[in-house]
């Protein structure tokens, strides 16, 4: 366990991250999360920069009934953009991060992924419950054994 409290993002996250922008439609949204089973896409500008954060639940919410709304037809909810769903206020880390830091985030705020910015608030990557649990199985492997 000594070895993963070590552990830094940078090593475990996903460079190569897949993002949207927003006017992407609920439609293709949903056709995006079917197709590669992401729980969410950062949401970037036209310059790239992160703007926001779509998750899975944000989709789900739109469909969601409530006393105070009525809900509109399936088509028309499906023409809506991400701009209209996203979360533009979202936790994100830094490549520096210890491991120990991003596994306690997911766990208070019950978040699959977390979105990697550098000090100039650029996208760079983003860190998963599956990149975490790597990291723990590969720090603990001798753990393992010893016991």
């Amino acid at each position: 366990m000594y070895q993963f409290i070590e552990q830094t993002v940078d090593r475990y996250m996903t460079r190569q991250v897949k993002t949207v922008s927003c006017d992407v439609t609920m439609q293709e949204l949903n056709d995006l999360f079917a197709s590669d089973d992401f729980n969410a896409y950062p949401v970037v500008d036209d310059q790239g920069d992160a703007v926001g954060l779509v998750t899975k639940f944000d989709f789900l919410k739109c469909f969601a009934l409530t006393l105070s709304s009525m809900v509109p037809r399936y088509d028309e909810l499906m023409k809506r953009t991400v701009s209209d769903t996203m979360v533009h206020e979202f936790i994100y880390v830094s490549a520096t991060t210890k491991l120990v830091r991003v596994l306690q985030l997911m766990v208070e705020h019950r978040l699959r992924s977390v979105p990697v910015m550098d000090t100039e608030q650029h996208l760079v990557g983003i860190i998963s419950r599956e990149d975490v649990m790597r990291a723990l199985r590969d720090c603990t492997r001798g753990e393992q054994r010893a016991v």
